[in-house]
């Protein structure tokens, strides 16, 4: 049975003292979390390894991840971190996409499909992060620029490589400090989409288990209603889980809502 992913991305956030400290509270909720949800934490490079041991070493059963990743193994690339530096850290998750990212660091749907096919190479898993711009809203193109985005990030790929993949639809005219959620409809919609997309790329098998997580101003207002959508596998949730209340009470509102459901 696929997992219901729930996890979030630091960003350039938290020392390491502040990241022990959110993995204090999460090793004594974690435990008790029903194993139907898979937790996941992205924590800035600096505090990655440190995070990993930690969530390991309490079996609190929590994914973690890097923000960013080249496709070589090494070289002359100053600053850049390799997938071989990746796995040295004990993560399994590797974001890419993500709009900032494209914004401010050149990220283009080619580097996308590099570092996806570098990560999968290596065991890892990509985090592939596609969103639509707030005009691709205007004109009603939202389904397929992510779907280009997608379909270029999974290019080469195998189906049994594809079904690793997890999928983040994040909206840009949503994520942020004044970022203005989308709704569960909006959200559905897309998913419902994307999934379509992936049977008529891969089949209904493989495309079942691909992840599609939703991430764009998250908060426990909204999470159980998005969550709830057909073909929304999981939540990429922002600020509203950088303290580890936050966190636990969004996992724990969605373990109550699977249940009653």
């Amino acid at each position: 049975m696929k997992k219901t992913l729930i996890g979030t991305s630091w960003k350039m956030n938290k020392t390491l003292s502040e990241a022990m400290e959110f993995c204090q509270i999460l090793e004594k909720f974690i435990p008790t979390l029903s194993e139907h949800i898979q937790p996941f934490i992205i924590p800035p490079f600096t505090c990655v390894r440190d995070v990993t041991r930690t969530i390991t070493n309490s079996h609190t059963r929590c994914l973690t991840g890097v923000q960013n990743m080249h496709y070589e193994d090494c070289g002359a690339f100053t600053g850049e971190i390799s997938p071989l530096m990746v796995k040295d850290t004990g993560a399994i998750l590797v974001e890419m996409g993500h709009s900032e990212r494209r914004e401010f660091f050149g990220e283009t749907d080619l580097t996308v499909q590099k570092k996806a096919a570098a990560a999968l190479k290596h065991g890892l898993r990509p985090l592939i992060c596609i969103g639509d711009s707030a005009q691709d809203m205007e004109w009603g193109t939202s389904a397929e620029t992510v779907i280009r985005q997608m379909k270029a990030a999974l290019s080469g790929l195998s189906p049994s490589l594809v079904e690793q993949v997890i999928i983040a639809y994040e909206p840009i005219w949503a994520i942020g400090e004044h970022g203005k959620p989308a709704t569960p409809e909006q959200a559905e919609y897309i998913h419902i989409r994307l999934r379509a997309a992936l049977v008529d790329l891969y089949g209904v098998e493989t495309a079942g288990k691909v992840s599609l997580l939703y991430g764009g101003s998250v908060n426990p207002q909204n999470a159980t209603a998005l969550i709830a959508r057909q073909d929304v596998d999981g939540l990429f949730i922002g600020r509203s889980t950088w303290q580890g209340e936050g966190f636990c009470q969004i996992l724990h509102l969605i373990e109550d809502s699977q249940k009653a459901g």
